[in-house]
């Protein structure tokens, strides 16, 4: 093949080097290329392997020093002591391991339910294929907001413009148009060719693929440059949250450390117990833990048809206090129905109806609500026209222009905002056919939509204008146009709108309407929605207010009406700034930008590919329902995780701490480095099933919010209580002159069953007793109680060191569990009250 890049060949050449015409391919040969080529694909970026999921479990370096110690041991002669540390470490890993390869599993079935498609011809035939089927030589058919599917040369176009900014950064679309380009031209003129990550912002076209995957421009950006999206707030504190910890670890041991060996103690089992002590201080079960309870979220949200692209923003869902939505189909039924066509003096006007017709059957860009109805309205004469060309639909200009040639001659025949074509129109046209100035009418006009959209009407312009033969048909051709009259349209409210509404301020969460629309239908359907709509901000005004002033009046206005793409945008920066946590729901090519600005970016199933891509969590069907329950489960998968941390924070701190100064004072070990590893390992087990377990209501009624804080104070707070009981336990023992074994066995089922009995008061602001418990994590708190109390009592046993305990032992051990437990249930109450997390 020849070397020259595809944007410096000819069409023709290409097809011929490529093995493809103007038809496409074969369905067979694209399914050979497809197999040839599978080691090519791009593949996502958190995709994991079995056994990189293994060996993550043991990258952690504390984990690695204590494998290290623990291989040292056994090459000096500790044999037992070294295989048994291994042993459990394994265990720990295989843990951690198998939790998150069930949430790695989790996604990518979900994820497999959102294939972004790509229209290609084959076969001479158009199909729909997964964009990443799609293989060089295929003829693709591009459309607004369509995702291109690999580096393509374009064999025909018509107004087309290509958002290129993921690629190139640049801001604006860019235009594309079929010609010939030099071999060496840079990328920004390169206007022939379109490229994998980027999408169609208006136009159409037909392109010809000449590379995919590694091959294209994109490919070979990411295999030297990985991106991150975006770190959550969630994930933010959880980072810092552990890097508190791991320095509290750190310096602890080195303290531990350096002071058992000043005192004359074995150095490598000095070493040993610093390293396990600084295991279990450090939370290094966080991931799994986080990562399976977000993906049963995930599943769970599923099941009610809420699918997430990206996992670590199910908790930032749930932490959403404002949503921002368009109107149509989230607050209306979006089904908009023709109401009347009305021209400048209110009466009907059947031509009004047969140019909307033409102008929406005949076009050939992206398709919406407003056309599909007008093309099932069928117009007796229409066949009397045929299609010449056409101006696509775009965002900026807000119309769409059809040229046809009729029994009137060639017509250009636009559709759109009515304020566009109001802008572009010259004279207007009465029901009898003559043609007048303006002149004061546009203000009757303009009257006449207002009071139509105060009962919820929408209301778009229709005009026309005679063409010169021979007249080439482009933007510009939009000029000094025949206002013809309105299209009025009604899109009546969800009958369930109002009670979705009221669920999720129950829930906390403010909702916001951000449209396109005029003010007057906005300000009546919030009205109808029970939205506040006394306080309406439209772009226009919002023109005259800096980012400052904006952020202190966006959180006070619940409709924003007359908006254009990037004003959706600075409404949720502002709301951002103000401290809100955002969530924006949107479906249209033009909604990308503030997906991407908000917390969370939601859009549905039926949206276009670049929406659906831009956005983290995709609903199955347009309701603000099902968007409450995603809201729950975002809230349980935070709840559930916040429970760990707080068992870290509390009795697992608190043990380790009280470890650490036991071994200062005592003249042996207060517990073997096998035992400390133990203790995590079977205390890790019920913390597991966490993910599952159950809430009490007022758990997730509010948002809740990352708060290190809070979790510091938490941690103090409870940290000392169980140190104290800690204390409490090491002088008892020690003044009833119990042995080392023994000490140990009993430090060991006080550490081990105060850390059960605290993950049951922790995990609910009730008491304990009147909260249900999740069975499984019931029934592994349990088993592992049960192990715990029969385990010194075991044959070989004594190889991890432990041995029987004297009744009177068992019976102190239980009195300072009961202490325990009731001054942790009498200190939650005020930390929850105050506490905002």
């Amino acid at each position: 093949m020849n070397d020259e890049p595809f944007w410096g060949r000819t069409p023709e050449a290409l097809l011929r080097d490529l093995g493809s015409g103007v038809n496409g391919l074969d369905a067979a040969e694209a399914a050979k290329r497809l197999e040839q080529g599978k080691a090519n694909r791009l593949h996502a970026r958190e995709t994991a392997t079995t056994f990189g999921l293994l060996a993550a479990q043991f990258k952690n370096p504390i984990t690695m020093l204590m494998t290290a110690a623990a291989v040292l041991s056994i090459i000096l002669g500790e044999n037992t002591e070294g295989a048994l540390i291994l042993i459990i470490l394994g265990l720990s890993g295989f843990l951690g391991f198998w939790q998150e390869r069930r949430a790695a599993h989790t996604i990518r079935s979900l994820l497999d339910l959102l294939k972004v498609k790509a229209r290609v011809v084959r076969n001479g035939k158009e199909s729909e294929i997964a964009l990443d089927e799609a293989v060089p030589g295929d003829v693709a058919i591009l459309e607004a907001g369509s995702s291109v599917p690999g580096d393509a040369l374009i064999l025909e176009s018509r107004d087309l413009f290509v958002d290129e900014s993921p690629l190139t950064g640049e801001s604006f679309p860019v235009e594309k148009r079929a010609g010939p380009v030099a071999a060496d031209a840079g990328p920004h003129e390169r206007t022939n060719s379109v490229f994998l990550g980027t999408h169609v912002a208006s136009g159409m076209a037909r392109v010809l693929i000449a590379a995919v995957g590694t091959g294209t421009e994109f490919g070979k950006i990411s295999r030297v440059l990985t991106l991150r999206p975006a770190e959550t707030s969630f994930e933010h504190g959880t980072k810092h949250f552990g890097y508190l910890l791991l320095e509290v670890a750190l310096v602890l041991s080195l303290v531990i450390f350096s002071v058992n060996v000043a005192l004359d103690r074995p150095v490598l089992q000095s070493l040993l117990f610093t390293l396990a002590l600084t295991v279990g201080l450090t939370p290094q079960l966080l991931p799994a833990i986080q990562g399976l309870t977000m993906a049963r979220g995930a599943g769970r949200m599923a099941k009610k048809g809420v699918i997430v692209r990206r996992l670590s923003s199910i908790e930032d869902f749930g932490a959403m206090t404002v949503l921002c939505t368009d109107k149509t189909g989230t607050l209306t039924m979006g089904m908009a129905g023709l109401k009347s066509a009305l021209d400048p003096w209110g009466k009907e006007n059947e031509r009004i109806r047969l140019y909307a017709y033409l102008n929406s059957s005949l076009q050939s860009g992206y398709s919406n609500p407003i056309d599909e109805v007008l093309k099932g309205l069928p117009h007796a004469g229409a066949e009397r026209y045929r299609k010449t060309d056409e101006v696509p639909y775009d965002f900026a200009r807000r119309r769409l222009s059809v040229a046809v040639a009729g029994p009137e001659g060639p017509l250009l025949i636009t559709k759109g905002a009515l304020d566009g074509i109001l802008g572009i129109s010259v004279s207007v046209s009465g029901a009898d056919g003559r043609i007048q100035p303006m002149a004061g009418l546009r203000t009757a006009i303009e009257a006449q939509a207002e009071a139509l959209g105060a009962e919820g009407c929408r209301c778009l312009g229709v005009g026309y204008r005679s063409l010169a033969e021979g007249e080439p048909v482009r933007h510009e051709t939009e000029r000094e146009m025949v206002f013809l009259g309105l299209l009025v349209f009604v899109d009546p409210i969800k009958p369930d709108a109002v009670a979705s509404l009221a669920l999720l301020r129950d829930l906390g969460v403010g909702v916001k309407m951000i449209t396109g629309d005029n003010r007057f239908v906005a300000a009546r359907i919030a009205s109808q929605a029970g939205l506040r709509s006394d306080r309406v901000l439209t772009g226009g005004e919002m023109r005259t207010l800096n980012s400052q002033a904006l952020a202190r009046r966006a959180p006070l206005v619940d409709v924003y009406a007359e908006m254009d793409p990037g004003q959706k945008e600075r409404v949720i920066i502002a709301l951002r700034k103000a401290g809100e946590t955002v969530g924006y729901l949107g479906d249209g090519i033009n909604d990308a930008s503030a997906l991407h600005a908000a917390d969370v970016g939601i859009s549905v199933e039926s949206a276009v590919d670049v929406t659906k891509q831009a956005a983290d969590i995709v609903l199955m069907r347009k309701d603000l329902g099902v968007l409450a329950d995603g809201v729950v489960e975002g809230r349980r998968a935070f709840a559930n995780t916040l429970k760990y941390v707080f068992i870290t924070t509390s009795a697992n701190f608190g043990n380790m701490f009280s470890m650490a100064g036991a071994s200062l004072f005592a003249t042996f070990l207060p517990m073997l480095p096998r035992q400390v590893l133990f203790l995590n390992l079977l205390t890790d087990l019920p913390a597991m099933a966490i993910a599952s377990d159950d809430l009490d209501p007022e758990q997730v009624r509010l948002p809740r919010r990352w708060n290190n804080r809070e979790i510091r104070h938490f941690m103090i707070v409870f940290g000392l209580i169980s140190s104290c009981y800690d204390f409490l336990t090491f002088g008892t023992l020690l003044a009833m002159k119990v042995p080392p074994a023994q000490f140990r066995t009993a430090w060991f089922l006080e550490s081990v069953l105060s850390e059960l009995m605290i993950l049951l008061i922790i995990r609910t602001q009730r008491w304990s007793f009147k909260s249900k418990v999740g069975k499984g994590m019931l029934r592994l708190c349990v088993g592992v109680a049960a192990v715990t109390l029969a385990i010194p009592y075991l044959p070989h046993t004594g190889l991890l060191g432990f041995t029987a305990l004297p009744a009177k032992v068992l019976l102190t051990i239980a009195g300072i569990l009961m202490a325990y437990g009731l001054t942790s249930e009498l200190a939650k109450r005020p930390f929850y009250r105050k506490a905002r997390i």
